[in-house]
This record gives structure tokens, C-alpha cells and sequence, in this order.
């Protein structure tokens, strides 16, 4: 069975060009890597679930925010390494990072510990110009960007 997601990657403009909002996913396996370790806000879709409805609820269960008011602009879908497809839409907005309130989720920490810990789903967000978004976002979603900037060109 094919693993599904979908996000939205939120835009603004800056005086040095486009910024977008990515978030650094939370949990043990992420604190300690900056590099390819962030994401747009996504999450996986529930059954018979469509992806835009997955990808507006999971931006409010990820950063504890509404999405922001505008036209969703697709951006396609990608194939990630893992073998995960992903579905995303851009949108402008301008979302202050102090604003978010990150969802959690429970794991078993240490692994074959046996304690269930509460980790954030993100545990920090930022904007990003899109040269150094490239060097940040998780390297399946890198085409997202390209999409995105090709739309605003």
C-alpha cells in the first residue's frame, strides 16, 4: 500500500526575493540535524480522505494554525526516497513563527524501552529565502520549490 501526504508550503515576498515557511520535524531522530531536516507543513491522508482536505488539516494539527486565506496553488506531487508520494500546494500568507503552536506525537523512547514519550510534530519553524530553503527542506520536497518559483515567475 502506497503511504500518502499531502502540505501546504506557505509564501511571502521579502526584500531578497520569495521566503517560505518551513517547519524542523520534532522528535529524537531530527534534534541534532539541521540539513535536509526540515519540511513543509504535511502529514499522512486518512482513509478515502482527499488530499487538500489532509493537507489543510494536518497545517493546523502540525503548526496550531489556520491556513492562510488565498488561492492554493498546486505544486504537484513528488515520489521521496522512502517511497512516501506527497502532494503540495503553495499559498501566500505571512504567518509569524511565534504564533505556532505544534501538535504533538507518541513514540517509545529510547527504541525497545518500553517509555512512551510526547515529542512536537515540528519543533521549530522559520522563513526561508529559497536558496537556503533548498539546503534546509527534506530532498524529496526540494522539487516543490522549483514548482513554486516557476508559478511565480
Amino acid at each position: 500500500m502506497v503511504r500518502r501526504s499531502a502540505g501546504i508550503l506557505v509564501f511571502r515576498s521579502a526584500e531578497e526575493g520569495t521566503e517560505v515557511l518551513l517547519g524542523h520535524m520534532g522528535g529524537p531522530f531530527w534534534a541534532r540535524k539541521d540539513a535536509g531536516a526540515w519540511s513543509l507543513p504535511k502529514g499522512e491522508l486518512g482513509e478515502d480522505e482527499e488530499p487538500e482536505a489532509a493537507a489543510r488539516r494536518e497545517f493546523a494539527e502540525e503548526l496550531g494554525l489556520a491556513v492562510p486565506e488565498g488561492e492554493l496553488v498546486p505544486l504537484g506531487e513528488v515520489k521521496q526516497s522512502g517511497g512516501k508520494h506527497v502532494t503540495a500546494w503553495a499559498v501566500r500568507g505571512d504567518l509569524d513563527p511565534a504564533d505556532v503552536v505544534p501538535g504533538t506525537f507518541t513514540m517509545e523512547w529510547p527504541r525497545g524501552s518500553g517509555a512512551m514519550r510526547e515529542f512536537p510534530e515540528v519543533d521549530r519553524v522559520a522563513w526561508f529565502a529559497l536558496a537556503e530553503a533548498r539546503a534546509k527542506i527534506v530532498g524529496g520536497q526540494r522539487v516543490f520549490l522549483d514548482r513554486l518559483e516557476e508559478v511565480l515567475d
